[in-house]
């Protein structure tokens, strides 16, 4: 039985982090995960080696070579079809589940309704890195931008982080629209942490133990 591909979307200071952390340490004796199955973490950008290198280029370049928008979708592209060569598409193949902090949803709504570039060609360059795989299940930790910015105030940016309000508000946006779209779980990421833990924890046995019973069956 081939694994599991699971993902956490939402812009910055959503709680992702500490969101997966929490299911981290749930998921493996939750009796969702087949026995056997192992879990893996990962990220985009910084999935891989070579992608921990592209990700201090897009996050922490030194200011005189910052890339432009369209350099930085091509890298994001560039991050992610390693990822899914490298770690995804293996992982899966071996029944093993994988949770991806971010996934393409964070490339349109950053590069696409953030930074104004086609949606179009994001969504082309997509089905080319993506090489055919698409998450199970894709959580949304929905966070106004006003908590956003509030929640980081006391925190060093990296450079996508430190492009404002405007920008951010985009951003959501892009996350708002892929939501309904593709039909993610929307989580209302202001709750208190056990309670947006909770939340995800019943999402995941409400839509992957349903899955497993019509495998199953």
């Amino acid at each position: 039985m081939k694994g599991r591909f699971l993902v956490f979307e939402g812009i910055d200071g959503c709680g992702k982090t500490t969101q997966l952390t929490e299911i981290t340490k749930w998921l493996p004796n939750s009796g969702l995960m087949p026995e056997g199955s192992e879990l893996q973490i990962t990220r985009e950008p910084g999935g891989t080696a070579l992608g921990n290198s592209l990700r201090e280029l897009l996050l922490h370049p030194p200011k005189e070579v910052s890339p432009k928008p369209l350099t930085e979708l091509l890298l994001y592209a560039s991050d992610r079809a390693q990822h899914i060569s490298e770690v995804i598409i293996p992982a899966i193949e071996r029944g093993d589940w994988v949770i991806s902090d971010r996934f393409s949803g964070s490339t349109l709504s950053y590069q696409g309704y953030g930074r104004g570039l086609s949606l179009n060609l994001i969504r082309e360059l997509e089905a080319i890195a993506t090489q055919g795989v698409v998450p199970d299940l894709t959580f949304w930790l929905d966070l106004s931008v006003q908590e956003s910015l509030a929640r980081r105030s006391a925190k060093n940016h990296d450079r996508i982080e430190s492009e404002g309000a405007d920008f951010l508000s985009k951003v959501a946006y892009g996350f708002q629209y892929l939501a309904k779209e593709r039909n993610w779980v929307r989580i209302p990421a202001k709750l208190q942490k056990d309670l947006v833990t909770k939340k995800i924890q019943d999402a995941m046995v409400k839509n992957l133990l349903n899955k497993r019973k019509v495998l199953n069956d």
